[in-house]
């Protein structure tokens, strides 16, 4: 199954420890893996990625941010995290 996890920086706002769920899409993680809490902070009110957050599959950004139709192996790592930025 895909593993999903949180970078610490996310944890520190939201509870969401590391999971594993079936999806063969990143859609179908996201719909599997988050709770109702951890959803708005991931995706927003049209179910897009928001632009503070970065997924990565296997190391790879995704590509679909909108439709989140990227392809999730079976044995993906798939990881969350806020993008940060300065100035």
């Amino acid at each position: 199954m895909p593993r999903v996890v949180f970078t610490e920086n996310l944890r520190r706002h939201i509870a969401c420890p590391p999971a594993e769920a079936e999806g063969g899409t990143l859609r179908e993680l996201l719909d599997a893996v988050l709770s109702d809490k951890q959803r708005p902070y991931i995706l927003d009110d049209q179910q897009a990625m928001r632009k503070h957050i970065a997924i990565f599959i296997d190391g790879l950004p995704v590509r679909d941010r909108v439709g989140l139709t990227d392809s999730v192996e079976p044995d993906a790592e798939v990881y969350i995290m806020q993008a940060l930025s300065g100035g």
